[in-house]
């Protein structure tokens, strides 16, 4: 393996020589042409990698962002306390990853996920994220590029927003539960210089009896241009503000009572406010000998107060449980790099060499609160947390059915925590660094009437909270070894339906886990996830169109215990059709399946399917500028009563004599409607 991955870095010295090495004459003259666009399906490294593009997207009920994921075989995420103004729960390659510590997000190449968050390690939160501004996602599961670290151990994905649209969108939307969604988004130039402008508003109450009144307000601007006919230079920007009343986890015991509805809360006080703004740069020039200069950069301010209160009684039987976090934080960095096409030894050849840093500038606080008014510190931190990481990469092509893929990424981590609150009791404080190297390989073979078959292996990671890395005897890096083969195949042709078959192996090392919910750490054992994936996505006739997948998963401990919440069983299916005169439908069912909630498993979650409808019709109705569109969705069409986050622990509640063992939930979303116009000009 070491071998291996050696050579094809050798690919990118040479590859870059042999091209510097060409003799070019400065005086030969340059024919410009007319930049020719050439639509094509991007070659992948691995079987589970893909592109999501935006009309997929647009069919996606409106109001969570995060809704779109399980467009992505595998991956769901849910409502994680009964309000939708926090970071969704994901799912993905028998990962429960929590607000995101084993899948890494990104914007146009920026990180999402915040490390050593206030609730928890590499939050992500895409509430800031226009759906509509979204041009496609790119999706890598496993850790088998060497372009993605921290958290990409299952998977990363690249929400790439749009430079114009052809056409602006206003349009407004409403439904029950007191929802309502408002859009702008239009481009004023188009040409040289390219902009898009949108802004979002979204308010609604849930359907929960304390209402949510949760209010998102968000702003994106995006400029693009050409400073030379070799290159191009994006500057984006964009402002969220959220704030928003949650029900939080519900024992279950209280519902079979009948003591408490559904809907209902133990802690109606439970909710928050955020506020993140960013900015974002990338660049590329491409050279005259087939290379590319690529340097991308990005600052962020964010903030955000917590209020949960999840054991209710167990702790203080008086003035309740409540917990409040705070976090504030700058967060700046980028990446700088070249890429160069050419032949080495007669083998078409792809050598990238670059360079990627991170530095997270944080306050943390965690304490106690009752109905939002704090009571006491638990934790006070500044932090200061940086990453640094070369590497490199190669593509080699040494025969016409064979590609090779891979590189090395190296990661040194430096951790900074100073301790604002000597009363506090055993809290961090000091510094450290660790490091970690990790090699990266992908063999594809083909293709041979439309298929192509993968092997692969990765190693990645995922950085644990800055606090528990400076613990001494600590594991600030956890690695993850990933395995995967695979089969893509399109037997009907390149327009036809394409077929997905993946197994894939992860290893993952022991690890030290901040539990930001009780300012703690706990030490978890190695693991192994494995898994099988099944999915089909293209035309299947005419105006008909289906996307679909199935995922199996077994996650356990490597001392035979199941890992709580991870999801054995998942799906998805869509059925798409575009009828004549304007009309789209989309009916689409996403399905988790039981899950173990304790390591013995003597406790589980029940299964549960949910049914959305969508239509779009585009009405025939004459305008001098422009043209109307009419749409509206049904969530949970079936009306079915399932749960979204579910865990087992202790609570006690105020009648109570002492803490008692229980299933806690959020309640899924009852049947929802809503409808709207858009006035595309």
């Amino acid at each position: 393996m070491q071998r291996v991955v050696l050579l094809l870095v050798a690919v990118i010295a040479l590859s870059i020589v042999a091209e510097s090495a060409q003799a070019h004459d400065p005086d030969q003259d340059i024919l410009e042409i007319p930049e020719v666009r050439v639509i094509a399906e991007k070659p992948v490294a691995a079987s589970s990698q893909q592109f999501i593009p935006d009309k997929e997207i647009v069919l996606q009920p409106q109001g969570r962002p995060a809704q779109i994921l399980r467009l992505i075989p595998g991956m769901l995420a849910v409502e994680h306390s009964g309000g939708a103004g926090k970071a969704d729960q994901y799912f993905l390659r028998g990962f429960d990853a929590d607000h995101g510590t084993d899948v890494a997000l990104f914007a146009d190449g920026m990180p999402i996920n915040l490390r050593t968050h206030a609730h928890g390690q590499g939050y992500a939160d895409l509430n800031f994220i226009i759906p509509e501004t979204i041009e496609g996602l790119d999706v890598n599961k496993g850790a088998y590029l060497p372009e993605y670290g921290d958290f990409a151990t299952a998977g990363a994905v690249n929400f790439k927003s749009r430079q114009v649209v052809q056409e602006g969108i206003a349009q407004a939307t409403g439904g029950q539960f007191d929802t309502q969604r408002y859009l702008l988004m239009f481009s004023p130039t188009k040409e040289k210089v390219r902009t898009l402008f949108a802004a979002e508003g979204f308010y609604t109450n849930g359907p929960y009896e304390h209402d949510n009144r949760y209010f998102r307000g968000n702003l994106f601007g995006k400029l693009t241009t050409n400073l030379s006919s070799r290159d191009e230079l994006s500057v984006t920007g964009t402002f969220q503000s959220s704030k928003w009343n949650a029900s939080g986890e519900i024992p279950l015991r209280a519902v079979d009572a009948g003591t408490l509805g559904r809907f209902g809360a133990i802690d109606p006080s439970e909710g928050g406010n955020t506020l993140r703004s960013t900015i974002r740069m990338n660049y590329h020039y491409d050279t005259l000998s087939g290379g590319q200069f690529f340097a991308n950069a990005y600052g962020q301010y964010y903030r955000l107060d917590l209020f949960t209160n999840f054991t209710y009684f167990l702790n203080d039987p008086v003035n309740g449980d409540g917990i409040q976090q705070a976090d504030r934080r700058v967060m700046y960095g980028g990446d700088i790099g070249y890429k160069q096409q050419g032949e080495v030894l007669g083998m078409p050849s792809i050598g990238t060499i670059g360079f990627q840093t991170r530095v997270d500038d944080i306050h943390l606080r965690l304490g106690t609160q009752t109905t939002r008014t704090p009571t006491g510190t638990t934790v006070d931190n500044d932090v200061l947390s940086a990453s640094y990481a070369p590497y490199v990469k190669a593509e080699v092509q040494p025969l016409s059915w064979m590609r090779l893929t891979g590189g090395l990424r190296g990661e040194t981590f430096t951790f900074d925590v100073h301790n604002r609150c000597p009363a506090c009791a055993e809290q961090a404080d000091g510094r450290k660094s660790s490091g970690i190297i990790l090699p990266k390989i992908n063999l594809i073979l083909g293709p041979w009437v439309g298929t192509e078959f993968f092997v692969n292996y990765g190693e990645g990671f995922h950085s644990n909270d800055a606090r528990s890395a400076v613990t001494p005897g600590s594991s600030p890096l956890a690695r993850s070894k990933s395995y995967e083969v695979g089969v893509r195949s399109r037997p009907w042709g390149p327009e036809g339906v394409e077929l997905i078959a993946t197994a894939w192996l992860l290893d993952l090392q022991s690890e030290l886990v901040f539990v930001g919910d009780e300012g703690t750490t706990e030490i978890r054992g190695r693991s192994r996830r494995q898994g099988l994936e099944g999915a089909m996505r293209g035309q299947v006739w005419g105006p008909i169109y289906v996307n679909g997948s199935v995922t199996w998963t077994k996650a356990e401990f490597r001392n035979g215990d199941a890992i709580p919440l991870a999801p054995e069983l998942t799906a998805y299916g869509a059925l798409l059709v575009r009828w004549p005169e304007g009309l789209t439908s989309q009916l689409q069912a996403t399905y988790l399946g039981v899950r173990p909630l304790i390591e013995d498993r003597s406790v589980k979650s029940p299964a549960w399917v949910e049914v959305d409808l969508t239509e779009r019709y585009q009405l025939p109705i004459a305008l001098s500028h422009g043209r109307l569109e009419a749409f509206f969705f049904i969530r949970n069409l079936l009306d079915t009563k399932w749960e979204q986050a579910i865990f087992a622990f202790e609570s006690r509640l105020r009648n109570e004599a002492a803490g008692v063992s229980d299933i806690h939930f959020v309640p899924g979303n009852p049947r929802m409607f809503m409808g709207g116009v858009a006035w595309y000009f």
